[in-house]
């Protein structure tokens, strides 16, 4: 592939889609957003499919490959999405799909795997071996790098860290997971929006009880907004996400000894009220020496580490072509 080639990445989440055209220097040209939430199978890849072709005719260089992260388990023998648990792609042949629609290089990988890939190479991980990555939006995603190598498991279904249980007993699981009190149910941003309405009802008379009476709709980002202002509602419900996050990481740090833990996803937009709690709560938990040697940080390239990490595969992949 020639040098000045440019790919496109795409970032698909369980609400949104965010694509981007990415040059040789990882800048992104052109960027673009889309609602995800609600959509059938149909309607979902024609929106998937035309958010790339929008981009491509925006781009003045040919587009060598596009680059697919999808919050799904992968069958990496035959191709096919086998789980999601927001999205209706299970069952579809997805990399043959967009290829046979979009008529140009495809890869695809699970959306953690793309996220840790660009944090571990050149984002918050960049010179450590041994890099994990949790990606915090409507539910929790999450990356393996270890020993410098992008682990996604035997048949690539590998790194589903947000459905690590940390409460036998919790709430059911989000959408199609079959299980109880999973890190995804108990730290995500959709956990963040349970834990804020808990705690209004037993405060209304609070910033956040009062926007609510207005008819303001509670969603993550409002909250953190609300807990940057002070408001005590807001900021109990992401310490108590915070704290459920760190039993979690707990638990990676005992089972891998991880040299740096990227959090990212929308929720980090909480920044330290957030990963403060989280660092106690796995302090408190973890076993010495991994616990004091772990970096736990936040992830630089913020909601777009997924987008760049497709973009990376998507390179590699036309490289492998040319």
């Amino acid at each position: 592939m020639p040098a000045a080639s440019c790919v496109i990445g795409v970032d698909l989440g369980g609400t949104k889609l965010l694509a981007g055209v990415v040059g040789p220097d990882l800048a992104v040209r052109h960027r673009i957003r889309r609602e995800a939430m609600g959509l059938d199978q149909a309607r979902l890849l024609n929106v998937i499919a035309d958010a790339v072709t929008e981009l491509r005719e925006a781009e003045h260089e040919d587009v060598a490959a596009v680059g697919f992260g999808i919050p799904v388990t992968l069958d990496r023998r035959s191709g096919i999405a086998i789980y999601s648990t927001h999205l209706p792609l299970a069952g579809v042949p997805f990399e043959a799909v967009m290829r046979e629609r979009l008529g140009i290089p495809v890869v695809v990988d699970n959306d953690g795997n793309c996220a840790v890939l660009a944090e571990a190479r050149f984002g918050a991980g960049g010179g450590a071996g041994d890099v994990v990555m949790l990606t915090l939006g409507t539910g929790i995603g999450g990356g393996l790098v270890l020993g410098g190598v992008l682990q996604r498991g035997w048949i690539g279904a590998g790194g589903e860290l947000g459905h690590i249980v940390i409460d036998m007993d919790g709430p059911p699981c989000q959408g199609n997971c079959p299980n109880r009190g999973c890190l995804e149910v108990m730290a995500s941003g959709s956990a963040l929006v349970r834990e804020a309405s808990l705690r209004v009802a037993r405060r209304p008379d609070t910033q956040l009880g009062h926007a609510l009476e207005e008819g303001r709709e509670l969603t993550g980002p409002f909250i953190t907004e609300l807990a940057h202002d002070g408001d005590p509602v807001a900021l109990d419900a992401i310490g108590s996400v915070g704290r459920a996050l760190g039993v979690g990481l707990s638990s990676i740090v005992n089972m891998l000894n991880p040299e740096v833990i990227v959090i990212g996803g929308g929720v980090i937009a909480a920044g330290e009220m957030l990963l403060g709690p989280a660092r106690a709560e796995m302090h408190a938990r973890a076993l010495a020496p991994a616990r004091d040697a772990v970096r736990v940080v936040a992830a630089s390239y913020g909601e777009q580490a997924g987008m760049i990490g497709a973009a990376l595969l998507a390179r590699e992949a036309a490289g492998e072509l040319s």
